[in-house]
């Protein structure tokens, strides 16, 4: 079966790197992707996209990337279900990223930085 996903977008904010009970690195992040058309009123709209990231490269993504960082990424689609504090069974849908790629260089995405202060 295939399962492969290719997105380029840019962070809708820091990621959120945590760690596991045993030490393993993990982060979540949301990617926003332009659809690749215009809406009636000529506006480009986004889809955010629910991403995870484990181990070494997720404390590099955490460390080179921040809200607004431009990048490219290969990963898995996968399903995982939990149940919440009333009892209700919740599905969440994510790409676990596989690997990435920074697509901006720093210097472009710290002046980008500076002008959306």
């Amino acid at each position: 079966m295939i399962n492969n996903v290719t997105l380029v977008g840019r962070l809708t904010k820091d990621c959120d790197l945590r760690y596991t009970s045993s030490g393993v690195a993990v982060a979540a992040f949301t990617l926003a992707v332009n659809r690749n058309f215009t809406n009636q009123n000529g506006e480009r709209e986004a889809d955010y996209i629910q991403c995870v990231i484990w181990r070494k490269p997720a404390e590099t993504l955490a460390n080179y990337t921040r809200k607004g960082t431009l990048i490219g990424l290969v990963g898995r689609l996968q399903t995982r279900n939990y149940e919440n504090q009333q009892g209700q069974r919740i599905y969440v849908t994510e790409v676990v990223v596989e690997s990435f790629q920074l697509l901006e260089s720093k210097e472009v995405s710290q002046q980008r930085g500076v002008n959306a202060s």
